[in-house]
């Protein structure tokens, strides 16, 4: 608590203030009174805190990706190894009928138009004897095609073949038709999300740049009276 003491002494001079015969009113002291405040009464100052506002981290802006043009085109080339069996077809029992199996090496090259339609030229020849038989075949082939996926392609192969056997059995020298079905897979890494392609079906089915892998059949000569020539072939191939 805190005491407050007031002490109040009035002097009048009594002539000073014009009272008559000149006399001068005594002094009157007047006792102090102590004054008692409570802290209900006291008002402690109001301090105001200085606003601070708050600190913000500034987000780094993230650099925009430059959109590449990835060039591809329609070209592929592959290399592989062919399994083909030639069968005779001697309806009187002659007598150099018979079956052969042999292995050699294959090679293809082609242009895809679109994602549903190329054109591919092919050819196989086995060097790898069994009983004495060698086959060549050479031919080209509308390709229609169907993407599975983003890296797989099925396809179908009709086109005009030559074929020819040599060896023991039956020979054959045939001009027909063939045809054959396989399957693609893309390996390469697919960039579509990095750049842009130049056409607009890359990306699908092992139709865009790099390395894939192939599989297939094809019955080599499809003619009445011709010998069963088959043939299954799978190997690398590499989209341009």
């Amino acid at each position: 608590m805190k005491n407050v003491k007031l002490s109040i002494i009035a002097l009048l001079a009594m002539g000073s203030l014009g009272y008559a015969g000149g006399d001068i009113m005594p002094v009157t002291e007047f006792e102090t009174e102590d004054i008692t405040l409570s802290e209900e009464e006291i008002v402690e100052p109001v301090i105001e805190e200085e606003y601070v506002a708050p600190v913000v981290e500034a987000k780094p802006v993230p650099v925009p990706v430059p959109v590449k043009n990835i060039a591809a085109n329609g070209f592929y080339a592959g290399l592989g190894i062919s399994a083909a069996q030639y069968k005779t077809n001697c309806s009187s029992g002659c007598s150099k009928s018979g079956k052969d199996k042999t292995a050699g090496v294959m090679a293809r090259v082609g242009y895809d138009f679109n994602q549903y339609i190329g054109l591919e030229a092919r050819g196989i020849r086995t060097n790898w004897k069994s009983d004495g038989g060698k086959v060549k075949h050479a031919g080209i082939f509308v390709k229609p095609m169907l993407p599975v996926s983003d890296a797989v392609n099925v396809y179908g192969l009709v086109g005009v073949a030559k074929t020819t056997t040599d060896g023991h059995l039956q020979k054959t020298n045939a001009e027909t038709l063939a045809l054959g079905a396989g399957v693609e897979v893309d390996l390469s890494e697919d960039r579509a999300k990095e750049g842009r392609y130049n056409r607009a079906f890359d990306g699908k089915g092992d139709q865009e740049k790099g390395v894939g892998v192939f599989l297939d059949y094809e019955r080599m000569a499809v003619k009445s009276g011709a010998p069963d020539l088959d043939a299954v072939s799978a190997g690398v191939t590499y989209d341009f």
